[in-house]
């Protein structure tokens, strides 16, 4: 996996949160961030990064999105380090 594979996983991710209004309203609660600037925010690697720790802080919600996408959730923890590391160069 490279960088822009683990962004766009953490895109569908954020789409994925954005289809259930009550993983949304949790997830904005969590992340502390406006719906209005849920946007802007997609294009930062710290909001992608924070978009897949969402799904790796609930088992339920990361397998859910898992079989969603069709990808092992190790794909997602894979992402999550990948853009923690990159934002940390």
């Amino acid at each position: 996996m490279d960088r822009d594979q683990a962004e766009m996983l953490a895109i569908s991710g954020l789409q994925f949160i954005a289809g259930d209004p009550e993983q949304l309203a949790r997830f904005l609660a969590l992340s502390g961030v406006a719906p209005a600037d849920l946007r802007d925010s997609a294009a930062s690697p710290d909001f992608l990064s924070g978009v897949l720790d969402f799904f790796l802080g609930d088992e339920a919600t990361l397998l859910a999105f898992a079989a969603s996408t069709g990808c092992d959730p190790a794909d997602i923890i894979t992402a999550r380090n990948l853009l923690s590391r990159n934002r940390n160069d």
